[in-house]
């Protein structure tokens, strides 16, 4: 890993100020646990609560670019990431994941080649059941994730946008 950027990735900022009304930022604060702090791509979705079985089972396909948003309720009671499934994320080729629930093993997170949000941490693992809801329209933060629509992150914050960005 060189830097903690994605390459070319435009600014949340700048996204805002071009497009607008017609883009989604999430008004949810979440802290970068991930070695990358900016990140982008399409859209796959996860509803669940304190049970990461689904999660595991979709970073392990192949996902070339994409940002797994996962809703987990806004629990904090269970931790929905840890740093062996972030890993088959970096090696199934995803960018990022936004989870609304926590995550574990931030210091190895911090190290990887993966943009992670998430609302905190907590050590203690989750249900591996894999109950919920895979690709379903997950709404946060005043934000409606849709599968197949785009997502944008870095320090600023995240916003969403139906199609990729094109800035001029």
């Amino acid at each position: 890993m060189t830097d903690n950027n994605t390459e070319n990735q435009t600014a949340t900022c700048d996204i805002a100020d071009l497009y607008g009304d017609k883009v989604q930022s999430c008004d949810t604060q979440f802290f970068n646990y991930g070695g990358k702090t900016s990140f982008c791509g399409e859209i796959s979705t996860i509803i669940c609560f304190q049970d990461n079985g689904l999660v595991k089972k979709v970073l392990n396909s192949p996902k070339k670019n994409g940002v797994l948003v996962i809703d987990g309720h806004a629990s904090m009671h269970t931790a929905l990431m840890g740093d062996m499934i972030a890993q088959a994320a970096i090696d199934n080729g995803w960018n990022g994941v936004i989870i609304n629930g926590p995550v574990r093993d931030r210091a190895t997170l911090a190290k990887m080649d993966l943009g992670v949000k998430a609302l905190g941490s907590n050590p203690r693992k989750s249900a591996k059941d894999g109950v919920g809801t895979v690709d379903a329209p997950a709404a946060f933060g005043g934000v409606t994730f849709h599968p197949g629509h785009y997502v944008y992150a870095d320090v600023d914050g995240v916003v969403v946008t139906p199609e990729p960005v094109a800035m001029d």
